[in-house]
Parts: structure tokens; C-alpha cells; sequence
């Protein structure tokens, strides 16, 4: 029933004289004459409308025929707002059943249990019923002024529960709608302080790249001057120990000359003495293994520059993607060491258009996790390029532990790792998604446990839009 105005009653009584009594009480008919209201009309200028009763009054004889004249009214959306209930019907259920199943279906309905006996104790009826607040007794027989204040009083209260319930619906569906928009603004909200972190993430990174380039030039420029002079030195040693071992050819051929002599026995009892013929074998690769090492650190100090190069402006550079792989793996020559062998497999690349040292950073990321994947075992890192159309790719792929289906699905999000607490922030994988997202590419990863991991970068050659 759409109005809340409800005058509708179901009296449930086996004794017809008893559904009479009521309906005269609650029904009564308007008696109206033609002619009485032409009258009224003319007098009045308006036309008379039948008054409507007071009361809709609908009559069963039994438990089960009220119960279902109840089902039907509730399905026509019709509902009853009060019943009168006999307590003592000797065909079927009682008055107690009755009420029992009549809430069963609608427990808005008031009720008013009419009797003459004294069937039940009112303590015992309430408590049957569990209804100390919604049940009334009418004694027979009962007064008619009694009867229609009752009704009047119960279809009013109703109507306030009607009332006081749709308000309550209306309420809990603004407290609904208050707690999705509250939800959505939090979890925009906590959208917002994740990017942000991810932002001041990679801000970080850039000044740590940026402060590691400043530090790197200068570095190159006190290291370059020494690295030159030494390696100066020892090419000039080792041309002075070439005259040196010309010299002791001489004095060994000299020896020969002094054959027997004290002399002789004494110079060859120092050549044993200080090991000549080893130092003559020794000394040469000392000097040579000293100009490898000097040009090593030549060598790491240009790959420092070149990996944390700084990207002058945010503006695409063109940058050679297999050189800044090589120095990358140069920076990070200590951390595979001892845990795996790089293979590389490398096809010939174009320059590509970029930000070099936030895609070395992206590389130096991939290539560490890669070692910090093995096992006990000694694993290997395969590193391999290619072009496909107006793209260029990177994968780096290891035989290490795998990552589970279930952690493969946030492994790029912020803060997501499986390190222990203390030995990972969770943001390598998600600055470096960051990042191949800014260059307008993708970096997917597919995994099996206890197999290992590859994971593929896919680059631009060229960029449309700025950096910023």
C-alpha cells in the first residue's frame, strides 16, 4: 500500500453475530437521498460527495481463512493495519495461533485479542506472543465508543511506525549513500597518497642520480689525473725494467768470463738468492696486471658518469640502449659476482629517444632483483635486445626461485614486497613501472616457481610527447 493513510481492519471471529456487531460499529452504512442532496446543493452551490466509512472492514471466520485474507492483502500491497482476533474459535486455531502466524507474515500489524474467557493468563499470553507493546485486550462484551477509539488510537500508531520506518529506510540509505561517498573519497584519497609517495619516490631517485652524477664528474676529475700518471709511470717501468733485464743479460754473460771466480760465485749465489729468474717472469705481469686494473678504474668511473648522467632539463635525449646496459652492469659487477653468470644476447639497436639514466635506473633495478632472486646455486642472467617495428626491447630473464601467481599480480604496486621488513621499501618495481610508463612503453613479467623470472622492457624509439 503506497499511502500511508491506512484504515484497513481484518476481524477474525467464528461468530457472525460478532462481525455485525463491529461492522455496525466501524461500517455503518451512509444512507444519502437523491433529493436531499439536490437540495444541499442548491442551498450550498456544491455537490454533495458520499462520505467514505470510516473504517474498511474485512471479515474472517478462522485462523487460517484470516491468515489467508492477510497473504492476500500484503501481495496486493494492501496490507491490514489492525485485527481483531477472538482468542476462544473451537474450529481450527485459537487465537493464539492465530496472532502467532499473522506476525509470522506482517509484523507491523496491530492486534487486539477480543475474549470473554480467560483462556490464557495475560502474563502467558504476552509472553507466548512476545508482545508487550503491541498487543491490546478487548473484554466482552465490549463498548462501542471503547471499539472505535481503539481502532482510531491503533491505526494511528500504524501509521506513526509506517512513518517512523520509512523515515528510518530513508535515513539508513543517506547513511549508504554518505558511507560510498566516504569510501570513494577515501580510497581516492588513499589513490593520492600513494602516487605521491611514488612521486616523492622517484623525485628521491632523481636526486640521488643527480647528486651521484655531480659526484661522479667530480670524482672522474680528481681520479682522471692520478689514473693518468700512474699508468704514464708504469708504461715508463716497464720500458726501464725491459733496459733492466737487457743489463742482466749482460752481467750474465759477463759471469761466464769470471767462471770459478769468487766473483762468479758470489753473483750467482745473489741471482738464487733474490730469485731472478722468477722476478724476470713476475715483474712483467705485475706491471701489466696494474695497467688492467688502472684502466678498470678508468672504466667504472666512465660508466658512473654515463649510468648516473643527468638528464639536463627532463628533455628526451638520443642514448645508445646497449651502452648504458653495459655500464650498468658494471655498476652492479659486485652484486652478481657471486650469484650468477650474465649471458648476453644482444641484437644490433638503434638510439632511442629517452631519459638515459632513469632507463639505466630501470635496468640496474631488473638486473638486481634478477641476482637477489637465485637460490643457493650459482643462477644465470640473460640479458637480450631486439626492435620490433618503431619499438626496441629489452628482457632480462634469471633461473631464480619464481614468483607465485598470486604476488605477481601486485608486484608493481607501491610499497608490495616479500623482502624481509628492513631490506626493502617495495618501490624498485613500481618507480620502474613509473618510469617505462613516462616513455610511453610497458613492462610486463611472466614467472613460474622454481624456474625463474623474465621480465620485458618495451621502449619507443622515438618520443611525441615532452618528458615533463
Amino acid at each position: 500500500m503506497s499511502e500511508l493513510s491506512n484504515r484497513r481492519i481484518l476481524l477474525i471471529d467464528d461468530m457472525p453475530s460478532i462481525h455485525d456487531d463491529f461492522r455496525k460499529i466501524l461500517a455503518p452504512p451512509q444512507a444519502h437521498s437523491a433529493e436531499l442532496d439536490e437540495m444541499e446543493a442548491a442551498l450550498f452551490g456544491e455537490q454533495t460527495q458520499p462520505e467514505r466509512p470510516i473504517f474498511e472492514l474485512d471479515s474472517a471466520y478462522g485462523g487460517e481463512e484470516g491468515l489467508g485474507k492477510l497473504n492476500l492483502a500484503l501481495q496486493e500491497q494492501r496490507p491490514y493495519a489492525l485485527a481483531f482476533v477472538d482468542m476462544r474459535m473451537p474450529d481450527g486455531w485459537d487465537g493464539a495461533k492465530t496472532i502467532e502466524h499473522l506476525w509470522q507474515q506482517d509484523p507491523q500489524l496491530q492486534v487486539v485479542v477480543c475474549t470473554a474467557y480467560s483462556d490464557y493468563s495475560w502474563d502467558d499470553l504476552l509472553n507466548r506472543l512476545n508482545a508487550h507493546d503491541r498487543l491490546l485486550i478487548l473484554k466482552k462484551p465490549f463498548d462501542n465508543i471503547e471499539v472505535k477509539q481503539m481502532a482510531n488510537t491503533l491505526l494511528t500508531k500504524w501509521e506513526m511506525t509506517e512513518r517512523a520506518s520509512l523515515q528510518m529506510h530513508h535515513l539508513e540509505h543517506l547513511v549508504d549513500q554518505r558511507t560510498a561517498q566516504l569510501k570513494q573519497a577515501s580510497e581516492a584519497l588513499q589513490r593520492e597518497i600513494d602516487e605521491r609517495k611514488q612521486l616523492e619516490g622517484q623525485l628521491v631517485q632523481s636526486e640521488k642520480l643527480a647528486s651521484l652524477g655531480q659526484l661522479a664528474a667530480g670524482v672522474a676529475h680528481e681520479i682522471n689525473n692520478p689514473i693518468g700518471f700512474i699508468s704514464s709511470n708504469l708504461g715508463t717501468l716497464d720500458g726501464y725494467f725491459q733496459q733492466l733485464l737487457t743489463m742482466l743479460d749482460a752481467y750474465h754473460s759477463a759471469e761466464q768470463v769470471l767462471a770459478g771466480s769468487q766473483t762468479a760465485l758470489q753473483l750467482e749465489h745473489m741471482r738464487e738468492q733474490i730469485e731472478l729468474e722468477y722476478l724476470r717472469e713476475d715483474v712483467p705481469l705485475l706491471i701489466k696486471e696494474s695497467k688492467e686494473g688502472i684502466s678498470r678504474v678508468g672504466q667504472i668511473v666512465r660508466d658512473l658518469k654515463d649510468f648516473s648522467r643527468i638528464d639536463n632539463n627532463q628533455e628526451w635525449q638520443w642514448a645508445n640502449l646497449q651502452q648504458g646496459i653495459e655500464s650498468t652492469l658494471n655498476i652492479v659487477a659486485s652484486e652478481l659476482k657471486y650469484k650468477a653468470d650474465v649471458v648476453k644476447d644482444y641484437q644490433v639497436l638503434p638510439e632511442i629517444e629517452c631519459l638515459p639514466s632513469q632507463i639505466n635506473q630501470v635496468i640496474m633495478n631488473l638486473v638486481v632483483n634478477a641476482a637477489q632472486a637465485m637460490g643457493p646455486e650459482r643462477g644465470t642472467i640473460t640479458l637480450r635486445t631486439g626492435t620490433q617495428g618503431e619499438t626496441a626491447w629489452i628482457e632480462i630473464a634469471d633461473t631464480g626461485s619464481g614468483i607465485a601467481p598470486d604476488t605477481l599480480q601486485k608486484i608493481f604496486d607501491p610499497f608490495f614486497t616479500t623482502k624481509p621488513v628492513g631490506q626493502g621499501t617495495g618501490l624498485g618495481l613500481s618507480l620502474s613501472y613509473g618510469i617505462v610508463k613516462k616513455h610511453g612503453g610497458d613492462i610486463s613479467v611472466s614467472s613460474e616457481l622454481g624456474s625463474g623470472t623474465t621480465f620485458r622492457v618495451q621502449l619507443p624509439l622515438r618520443q611525441t610527447r615532452p618528458a615533463a
